[in-house]
């Protein structure tokens, strides 16, 4: 009886566990969608956010903002001078696109085959969420067995002579 009240302790305490875990990165995840962008950056630091998003095409993984090749600075001079024009950073990542291709984003772009990068974690963790609360429904309704009178089954008349004949024999062998 014991064992059957720890068992449901158990199954409330891990439900508990899993919605509070849940709740948790809801709350993460609303903390960075609100967060969002500060549209009263300097001039520099535009800069060094729209180059950071940008792979120099003459060094090996480093993006436009930390490459020290002339191409880089060249590329640097550029998003500064179309800033000072009054582009957007997204019409300044389009021009480049256009000029180097996909390949020059940092991040791969959100559309096309490539956005499967992005839609792929959302599916994984709606699959693990899905199978977690499918586990703990499970878990939370098997009961456990214990033995007990309830669960015996009853012996024939054969099967009860075999017992107390072994029974009897056993303690005839006992030491007294």
């Amino acid at each position: 009886m014991t064992a059957t009240i720890l068992g449901r302790v158990r199954a409330k305490l891990s439900v508990v566990l899993v919605l509070l875990a849940v709740f948790a990165a809801a709350v993460a995840l609303a903390l960075v969608a609100v967060r969002g962008h500060d549209a009263k950056l300097s001039q520099a630091q535009q800069v060094q956010q729209i180059a950071a998003g940008l792979h120099c095409p003459i060094c090996k993984d480093l993006s436009v903002a930390d490459s020290p090749a002339p191409l880089a600075q060249q590329m640097r001079a550029e998003i500064a001078q179309k800033l000072r024009m009054g582009e957007s950073a997204e019409q300044i990542r389009a021009a480049f696109v256009a000029a180097y291709g996909d390949s020059v984003l940092m991040s791969p772009p959100d559309h096309g085959l490539s956005g499967a990068v992005y839609l792929l974690p959302s599916v994984v963790i709606g699959a693990g969420l899905l199978i977690t609360v499918m586990l703990v429904r499970r878990w939370s309704r098997r009961p456990e067995a214990e033995p007990g009178e309830d669960d015996a089954v009853p012996l024939s008349a054969s099967e009860r002579r075999a017992v107390l004949k072994a029974v009897a024999r056993l303690r005839e062998e006992e030491p007294a």
